[in-house]
Protein backbone atom coordinates (compact mmCIF):
# COMPACT_ATOMS: atom_id res chain seq x y z
CA UNK A 1 0.00 0.00 0.00
CA UNK A 2 2.48 2.20 0.72
CA UNK A 3 4.21 1.73 -2.26
CA UNK A 4 1.00 2.66 -4.29
CA UNK A 5 1.14 5.67 -2.12
CA UNK A 6 3.92 6.37 -3.15
CA UNK A 7 3.52 6.32 -7.13
CA UNK A 8 0.58 8.18 -6.63
CA UNK A 9 2.53 11.01 -5.05
CA UNK A 10 5.22 11.10 -7.76
CA UNK A 11 2.91 11.25 -10.59
CA UNK A 12 1.10 14.41 -9.17
CA UNK A 13 4.42 15.72 -8.85
CA UNK A 14 5.06 14.66 -12.47
CA UNK A 15 1.73 16.75 -13.40
CA UNK A 16 2.59 20.05 -10.64
CA UNK A 17 6.55 19.29 -12.43
CA UNK A 18 4.49 20.08 -16.18
CA UNK A 19 2.40 22.59 -14.42
CA UNK A 20 5.73 24.81 -13.08
CA UNK A 21 7.19 24.80 -17.58
CA UNK A 22 4.51 27.40 -18.46
CA UNK A 23 4.13 29.78 -15.76
CA UNK A 24 7.65 30.32 -15.46
CA UNK A 25 8.03 30.48 -19.62
CA UNK A 26 5.62 33.20 -19.74
CA UNK A 27 6.11 34.95 -16.27
CA UNK A 28 9.86 35.21 -17.69
CA UNK A 29 9.59 36.28 -21.12
CA UNK A 30 6.73 38.83 -19.08
CA UNK A 31 3.76 37.70 -20.96
CA UNK A 32 0.32 37.54 -18.98
CA UNK A 33 -1.10 33.50 -18.79
CA UNK A 34 -3.59 31.79 -16.79
CA UNK A 35 -3.71 31.16 -13.23
CA UNK A 36 -6.02 29.46 -10.67
CA UNK A 37 -5.83 33.36 -9.70
CA UNK A 38 -7.18 35.24 -12.63
CA UNK A 39 -10.91 35.76 -13.49
CA UNK A 40 -12.27 33.82 -14.48
CA UNK A 41 -9.75 30.78 -12.81
CA UNK A 42 -7.82 28.98 -15.22
CA UNK A 43 -9.00 31.54 -18.26
CA UNK A 44 -8.48 35.19 -17.31
CA UNK A 45 -4.80 36.17 -17.71
CA UNK A 46 -2.79 36.66 -14.60
CA UNK A 47 0.13 38.81 -15.02
CA UNK A 48 4.10 37.83 -15.45
CA UNK A 49 5.13 38.37 -11.76
CA UNK A 50 2.06 36.30 -10.66
CA UNK A 51 3.18 33.62 -12.96
CA UNK A 52 6.49 33.37 -11.76
CA UNK A 53 5.56 32.95 -8.13
CA UNK A 54 2.96 30.32 -9.56
CA UNK A 55 5.81 28.25 -11.54
CA UNK A 56 8.15 28.71 -8.33
CA UNK A 57 5.17 27.74 -5.78
CA UNK A 58 4.85 24.46 -8.83
CA UNK A 59 8.28 23.47 -8.57
CA UNK A 60 7.99 23.50 -4.54
CA UNK A 61 5.12 21.06 -4.90
CA UNK A 62 6.57 18.75 -7.39
CA UNK A 63 9.93 18.70 -5.32
CA UNK A 64 7.92 17.75 -1.88
CA UNK A 65 5.69 15.34 -3.94
CA UNK A 66 8.79 13.32 -5.37
CA UNK A 67 11.43 13.92 -3.39
CA UNK A 68 10.06 14.06 0.26
CA UNK A 69 7.77 11.06 -0.13
CA UNK A 70 9.12 7.58 0.46
CA UNK A 71 12.38 7.51 -1.30
CA UNK A 72 12.13 7.79 -4.62
CA UNK A 73 14.47 6.28 -6.96
CA UNK A 74 15.28 7.13 -10.32
CA UNK A 75 16.18 3.55 -11.61
CA UNK A 76 12.77 2.22 -10.53
CA UNK A 77 10.87 1.68 -13.09
CA UNK A 78 7.56 2.08 -11.12
CA UNK A 79 9.00 5.17 -9.87
CA UNK A 80 9.53 7.40 -13.36
CA UNK A 81 6.12 5.76 -14.68
CA UNK A 82 4.47 7.11 -12.13
CA UNK A 83 6.16 10.32 -12.75
CA UNK A 84 6.25 10.69 -16.56
CA UNK A 85 2.36 9.55 -16.39
CA UNK A 86 1.96 12.49 -14.04
CA UNK A 87 3.80 14.86 -16.71
CA UNK A 88 2.14 13.40 -19.60
CA UNK A 89 -1.54 13.42 -18.60
CA UNK A 90 -1.18 16.61 -16.82
CA UNK A 91 0.13 17.94 -20.42
CA UNK A 92 -2.51 16.05 -22.40
CA UNK A 93 -5.15 18.04 -19.83
CA UNK A 94 -3.61 21.67 -20.50
CA UNK A 95 -3.09 20.87 -24.40
CA UNK A 96 -7.33 20.00 -24.09
CA UNK A 97 -7.96 23.28 -21.63
CA UNK A 98 -5.62 25.79 -22.77
CA UNK A 99 -5.34 25.22 -26.76
CA UNK A 100 -8.73 26.95 -27.77
CA UNK A 101 -7.39 30.00 -25.50
CA UNK A 102 -4.65 30.10 -27.35
CA UNK A 103 -5.61 29.81 -31.01
CA UNK A 104 -5.30 26.08 -31.31
CA UNK A 105 -8.10 23.20 -31.19
CA UNK A 106 -7.88 19.23 -30.90
CA UNK A 107 -4.11 19.93 -32.76
CA UNK A 108 -5.63 22.56 -35.31
CA UNK A 109 -5.25 26.28 -35.67
CA UNK A 110 -8.06 28.38 -35.72
CA UNK A 111 -8.57 30.11 -38.90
Amino acid sequence: MTEFINCVSYGLGGAFLLNAVPHLASGTRGEAFQTPFASPPGKGLSSNAVNVVWGIANLLFAYLLVLRVGVFNARSGRHIVSLFAGFFLSGLINAKHFGPLHGGENGRAKS
